[in-house]
């Protein structure tokens, strides 16, 4: 999610699983089964909304039956669709530690050293490789990709609007990279 919105994003729904209409969900909630716990989910195809009947873990995957897909036919063409709910929906975090990653969306990105901001975060991609943080420069329009983790980010103020950034080898944004 690259925009403010208030739907997150909880799931992925991948191929058909057997001859039924079952689904496979690649799930990003922390429990995989969760998901089925949030009544109706919003998609990214207009007018369609996804109703998970029973869920059940199958090795890394999770393995669902939705309202109305009876038939493989059926489960093969919602492959791909994103799984929404609406932000005030999910429980509030415990402690300033804790967040979602939809909240970290249109913070304000600041240098550890100096406090001057190098831009706005606008997505928290993984490419497979662990969490990343992507940082927009508003002047340049440049984004910036730097390792989501706490020697990086060290601090992360929600409430305040702000994080701040630590670049790894004493690269600043903006910077060219040795050759």
């Amino acid at each position: 999610m690259t925009e403010k919105t208030n739907l997150i994003l909880l799931g992925t729904i991948g191929a058909a699983h057997g001859i039924k209409g079952e689904v496979r969900i690649a799930s990003h909630t922390q429990d995989p089964e969760a998901i089925a716990t949030y009544g109706p989910l919003a998609t990214d195809r207009p007018g369609l909304t996804i109703v998970i009947e029973t869920a059940r873990l199958n090795k890394n995957v999770l393995v669902a039956r939705l309202k109305g897909i009876r038939d493989r036919n059926q489960a093969e063409a919602l492959n791909g669709v994103s799984l929404f709910v609406a932000r005030d929906s999910l429980p509030e975090t415990g402690d300033e530690d804790d967040f979602y990653h939809a909240d970290l969306i249109g913070l304000d990105a600041r240098l550890v050293e100096t406090g001057a901001s190098i831009g706005a975060v606008i997505a928290l991609p993984n490419y497979g490789a662990g969490d990343l943080i992507e940082v927009r420069d508003p002047r340049s329009g440049d984004t910036f990709l730097f390792p989501f983790t706490k020697a990086v980010v060290p601090e992360i103020r929600v409430h305040e609007g702000y994080l701040t950034i630590a670049p790894p080898l004493d690269a600043e944004p903006g910077e060219e990279e040795p050759d």
